[in-house]
């Protein structure tokens, strides 16, 4: 969440700065693509499918049911009326209940006032978890807060909700040119973006009415602007408005919504996306990603090929020479320069996990437009590597930064006395797993993520079940349940981490398929009690740091696999912290980068697997370790690790 620094730069001077850089560093062989990012990616919508209801997906037993149920509780827990304090107090109507702590309750004096970003997160929240769960409670909540809003709403005498201290203050100065603070925009994008997943996701109409009059509110409040006066505005934190209002047209079939979405685009950002530069120098990283999600969103809406190509080429950007090995980007929230990789990692503050959420929707949609396995090959690094990552298993808590400092460990937010921008997007992260799982077309069911659960497509009359203890094991069975035969063609993700995948239809082997990064496809007609079984041998191997090919990460599939460091100087409940600032103060004592004597061809050397354990190694070589245990990192919680290792010059090759 956003300290913004905009750039300085004419426009022209980053993008000739940029190209400098991206071709000097390529033709110096300073980064390595991801095999999961370096094929070409499509461009047209011509193969354009869909996502499956959330409602028609289930999850089974596994760690993603068991994060799922965690934000159940901690959703139950919240009081709607403490969320809703300042909401009230602004239309001045009597509160119901005090206000929640952290970001919710900040003085007006400090700087990131975003006061009410955690109503909109939760709205969303409550609405997946009823779409995932069918739990009647979640819906209840949605229904109850919209209509607290829409009270605030009669009383108000613009169409205006908000939470900020000193209410629409600082929008109104946002929009008159002088000066403002914090992030109004942001923040509105939130309640925009929760009354329109409630509408979508609860089927209440009366979001949609509150949603569309809080939209021509920001219609009138604009419309004075001159283009120049806009793009200013632009140049702070304004979340994904443009994709909100994009949404808002969609809903509505209202064109007038949908030029206000345009008039969001920040063309700073666009116009170097666009001719194919790379302007994320010193950027703000959560800033930019909404923004490119807007501009995806709008490619199928208005007909215009720029925005497609700025957000295909910004995600390939980011992917492949701005990401650390779990699917992250950033420190301290900003984009670096790519040559200083090696010395961020002493950092306790990159990884921002708004960021994995933010670049998980921006994938989807990327997906959606024009489906390729590169794109499912992220989304499955980064959910695992970071949204599972994220949550703390013993409280369902859920962390700001997720550090690549060595020896540092994860920290987490409170229940009720932070509210972190991190907290918002993680009430999101773990109520809506389901959704991108399965595609289809008319013809075409893609099974991408290998999850256990069940999916009914209505309109084919099938119902799938997915059984599997991925990635504990290598297998996945898939059975089809078909009220009558049915012509369909399955595609199976073949991941860029599995060299040979085999596929067997009702115990006998179909396919054994040499392409990973690809799909398989089984075109034939279907009849009931059908059974996919697929195995996907995993394999060590190493990963370099972009631009620094002598530092790697350990990778067992699609996981990051980080050593244990035990919980020494870690003090009794010291893993939970109230203010995101003082994250990198605790065990503030710099531990060097760990070298390892390491064959970075054939990790398994010096890396073999614990016998007692799952998804357990141990490991020799490392300097001060006999041996070192190394697990998935989204397993690692209240205690130290490290994810990077710096190979010695007598094994690197």
């Amino acid at each position: 969440m956003g300290r913004k620094r905009p750039p300085t730069e004419p426009a022209i001077d980053l993008q000739r700065r940029a190209t400098v850089q991206l071709l000097g560093a390529a033709s110096a062989g300073l980064f390595t693509l991801p095999a999961f990012a370096a094929a070409d990616l499509p461009s047209t919508a011509g193969s354009a499918c869909k996502p499956f209801p959330l409602q028609d997906v289930r999850l089974l037993d596994s760690p993603f049911l068991e994060a799922q149920r965690r934000t159940e509780r901690y959703l139950l827990q919240l009081s709607p009326d403490r969320l809703l304090h300042n909401f009230r107090v602004n239309a001045g109507l009597q509160p119901k209940a005090p206000v929640y702590g952290g970001w919710e309750s900040q003085e007006p004096w400090v700087d990131i006032r975003c006061h009410g970003h955690t109503l909109g997160h939760y709205l969303s929240g409550c609405a997946h978890m009823y779409a995932s769960t069918g739990t009647v409670e979640f819906k209840t909540r949605c229904e109850y807060i919209v209509n607290e809003l829409k009270a605030c709403q009669d009383a108000s005498p613009d169409g205006l909700v908000c939470a900020f201290p000193d209410g629409g203050t600082q929008l109104q100065n946002s929009v008159s040119g002088k000066r403002f603070v914090g992030v109004p925009w942001y923040t509105m994008h939130k309640i925009f973006a929760g009354l329109r997943d409630t509408f979508v996701y609860t089927g209440n109409p009366l979001a949609l009415t509150v949603l569309v009059r809080l939209s021509d509110w920001a219609i009138d409040a604009t419309k004075a602007m001159s283009d120049a006066e806009f793009q200013h505005m632009l140049d702070t934190e304004h979340g994904g408005m443009s994709e909100a209002l994009a949404e808002v047209h969609v809903l509505t079939g209202d064109p007038k919504y949908l030029v206000l979405a345009e008039r969001f685009v920040h063309r700073a950002l666009l116009t170097p996306l666009v001719a194919g530069v790379d302007p994320l120098d010193g950027l703000h990283s959560n800033t930019q990603i909404p923004k490119v999600i807007g501009c995806a969103r709008l490619h199928s809406l208005a007909a215009r090929d720029d925005y497609g190509v700025a957000a295909r080429f910004f995600w390939k950007t980011v992917v492949t020479t701005r990401t650390f090995a779990t699917g992250g980007n950033g420190d301290k929230e900003f984009f670096f320069p790519r040559n200083e990789f090696a010395k961020r990692l002493d950092s306790a503050k990159t990884m921002e996990t708004c960021c994995f959420y933010n670049m998980l929707r921006l994938t989807r949609m990327l997906f959606e437009a024009a489906p390729s396995a590169a794109y499912a090959d992220y989304y499955e690094r980064a959910l695992y590597n970071g949204i599972l990552a994220s949550q703390d298993p013993d409280s369902g808590m859920v962390t700001y930064f997720q550090p690549t400092r060595p020896g540092y460990l994860k920290l987490y937010c409170t229940p009720v006395d932070s509210f972190w921008c991190c907290t918002g997007s993680g009430m999101e992260n773990h109520a809506k797993y389901g959704d991108s799982l399965y595609f289809h077309d008319d013809a075409s069911l893609y099974v991408n993520l290998f999850i256990p659960s069940t999916l009914q497509w209505r309109e084919k009359g099938l119902t799938l079940e997915q059984v599997t203890t991925f990635p504990d094991s290598s297998t996945s069975r898939l059975k089809l349940k078909l009220s009558q035969p049915t012509r369909l063609r399955v595609r199976l993700r073949h991941p860029y981490w599995c060299e040979t995948m085999t596929v067997k239809i009702n115990g006998r082997r179909h396919v054994v398929h040499h392409e990973p990064s690809s799909y398989i496809d089984i075109d034939r007609q279907w009849r009931d009690g059908d059974v996919i079984e697929l195995d996907m041998p995993m394999h060590l191997r190493t990963e370099p740091l972009p631009t620094a090919p002598d530092i790697v990460a350990v990778l067992y599939g699609p996981l990051v696999l980080a050593g244990r460091y035990g919980n020494s100087g870690i003090a009794p409940g010291a893993d939970i912290v109230v203010n995101e600032r003082t994250i990198g103060d605790m065990l503030n004592v710099p531990m060097p980068l760990p070298t390892w004597k390491l064959d970075r061809k054939q990790p398994a050397r010096q890396l073999q697997p614990a016998p007692a354990s799952k998804l357990t190694f141990t490991a020799r070589g490392i300097a001060g370790h006999e041996t070192l245990e190394f697990v998935p990192y989204q397993r690692i919680a209240h205690e130290r690790y490290n994810l990077y290792w710096r190979l010695e010059e007598t094994l690197r090759s």
